[in-house]
């Protein structure tokens, strides 16, 4: 148990060292779609992405294209087919790690251990572990016009025609 608090407290160590970091990670796109007010991006991964020091944290290095909806509230004019760049704050890449990956991880690894220390199950155990993303998820869905507040891609045109 005290190995768990250990990493527990290092893994909130790290995330509010990162949370400090300001700037912009940017990654270069092409516009797919323009629709009701908002803008669709295909991302292309470039080789920058290797040098990168947030790259272990980011889903977008991992795909070589992904496509991304921006809400357009500058009112800018773009056309299907356009380069762009999107940015987007270096300091809220931590906050959804910590939604999308920590907090599930240590959902499930605290409610398999203390529920097998009820049960002594482990099929029991398992099922309950899993079980609880089910809510998390749920909660996180209902929340999800407020983090699409928060979470904001800023999008302008590319300088590298």
């Amino acid at each position: 148990m005290s190995c768990f608090l250990i990493c527990s407290l290092s893994i909130f160590a790290a995330y509010f060292y990162l949370m400090k970091q300001e700037g912009h990670i940017e990654h270069q796109g092409i516009v797919s779609k323009i629709e009701n007010g908002k803008v669709y991006v295909n991302l292309i991964n470039v080789s920058n992405c290797s040098s990168c020091h947030v790259q272990s944290m980011c889903q977008v290095s991992d795909i070589d294209r992904k496509e991304i909806e921006i809400t357009n509230e500058q009112g800018q004019r773009f056309k299907q087919g356009e380069k762009v760049e999107v940015s987007f704050d270096k300091s809220l890449g931590p906050k959804a790690l910590l939604l999308g990956y920590l907090l599930p991880f240590l959902f499930v690894l605290v409610t398999l251990l203390i529920s097998y220390q009820v049960t002594g199950d482990e099929v029991v155990s398992g099922l309950a572990s899993l079980l609880i993303l089910v809510p998390y998820y749920l909660l996180l869905y209902s929340f999800r016009s407020k983090l699409k507040k928060e979470f904001v891609f800023k999008i302008k045109a590319s300088k590298n025609i």
